[in-house]
């Protein structure tokens, strides 16, 4: 028997038993908060809902913080975390914008290219290894967005509106992408709240002059709303944190994939939308190309 496929020591497979739990369940909370997303979209300027998205996800975290008490972080981690809120600002608006102009199930799926520019940007950032079967990964990816947009174009469906949800989807993914590789220099130097409460107070305090400018006063219904969203946020990061910080990256990231069920199963029950065929096509085409680029050698 190889030496790889040997079983696994039991405490080490009960860890990533539980990692394994703990990713879906902390995808499974990340669906239902877009979910709950689009549905404040419709009403409410982008700015407002990712601003107060995370200003709730900072009061929660804020709480963590207090109970776990990780320290003062250091100048260094401020700026670089900083950095990575500028970006996470950018991947929120953007998907957000996504979510209020397409399907729930549409704007995953070209969320899901995320891991092919990862590996770009992972070889022109961190000099790691592109070989043939990246490569075939990130045509699979490209093709899945081009039968997407192209059935719509081909069902009449393509609006401007909705063509700019896609870039927009496309744009989530790149600058999602590029924090994650800068994610990958901190992961092992700074504490797993210190991180997520940075990516939820930084954020907060840029947009809230964006916000103010277009802001709508929300009603108690909305409000309890944009609560939720803010803490689903916080929940779902940290069990995927604690998921991350037990398991391998690369037999994890498929797991990811599940929230496309999800995104079919909400937006079918709640905003009735049933996916086309070029919508599953074209995210199968994405989805194989992400998991081939998650577990190359």
């Amino acid at each position: 028997m190889d030496a790889k496929a040997a079983p696994l020591p039991s405490a080490q497979a009960g860890a990533q038993r539980r990692a394994t739990w703990e990713a879906l369940a902390g995808i499974a909370v990340l669906s239902v908060m877009d979910a709950l997303i689009k549905d404040v979209a419709a009403r409410y300027p982008t700015f407002e809902v990712a601003f107060m998205r995370f200003v709730f996800g900072s009061l929660g975290i804020l709480v963590v913080l207090a109970v776990a008490r990780p320290g003062w972080p250091s100048r260094e981690t401020v700026t670089v975390n900083g950095l990575r809120a500028v970006l996470v600002v950018m991947t929120a608006t953007t998907f957000f914008y996504a979510l209020s102009a397409l399907p729930l199930a549409e704007t995953l799926a070209l969320s899901f290219l995320a891991p092919v520019f990862i590996a770009l940007l992972g070889a022109a950032i961190l000099r790691e290894r592109l070989d043939r079967r990246v490569l075939g990964a990130l045509g699979a990816g490209f093709a899945g967005m081009l039968v997407i947009v192209g059935g719509k174009i081909g069902g009449g469906g393509l609006s401007g509106a909705s063509l700019l949800g896609a870039a927009a989807a496309v744009a989530s993914a790149v600058t999602y992408a590029l924090a994650m590789v800068l994610l990958r220099a901190r992961a092992a130097k700074d504490p797993v709240v210190t991180i997520v409460a940075l990516q939820n107070v930084v954020p907060a305090l840029i947009l809230g002059v964006p916000a103010a400018l277009v802001w709508t006063t929300p009603n108690a219904r909305d409000l309890g709303v944009f609560a939720v969203i803010g803490l689903l946020g916080v929940c779902g990061h940290l069990l995927l944190a604690r998921a991350f910080a037990k398991a391998e990256a690369a037999r994890l990231a498929p797991l990811e994939y599940t929230a496309l069920i999800w995104a079919v199963g909400l937006g079918l029950v709640f905003f009735g939308e049933t996916p086309t065929l070029a919508t599953l096509g074209g995210a199968a085409l994405i989805v194989g190309g992400a998991v081939i680029a998650s577990r190359r050698g």
